[in-house]
């Protein structure tokens, strides 16, 4: 299973972010939860960006581009496998980045991924 840090977790059940935490759980990923709401989503606390988590498979945003800057280091320091651009959160600047750290950059949608078996 992929260790999966979603940027941008919320507690709130209208967002994407929280709907992919509870499939990611449900299809027996581990996760940890990243953003600036405070509370737990899939029974996993909310933390915010510091604790550089070194064994995490993959980061899924669920942040825009405008937000992502503050969080480049942070990515970066975490040497994930590969950052899942969900819609809306595309950022070519921040891509470029992360294939010269040799970092996948792909333009998904977790929730499909994970229907389709494609995660």
């Amino acid at each position: 299973m992929k260790k999966t840090l979603i940027i941008g977790a919320s507690p709130d059940p209208t967002r994407y972010a929280y709907k992919a935490a509870h499939m990611l759980t449900r299809f027996n990923h581990e996760i940890v939860n990243v953003g600036i709401k405070k509370g737990e989503v899939a029974g996993v606390t909310i933390e915010q960006p510091g604790k550089i988590h070194h064994d995490v498979d993959t980061i899924t945003l669920y942040i825009g581009p405008a937000l992502q800057p503050q969080y480049h280091d942070y990515i970066l320091e975490t040497k994930p496998k590969r950052v899942i651009f969900n819609p809306g959160t595309e950022n070519y600047e921040l891509e470029k980045l992360l294939d010269q750290h040799g970092i996948e950059p792909l333009e998904a949608c977790t929730l499909v991924m994970l229907s389709t078996g494609q995660y």
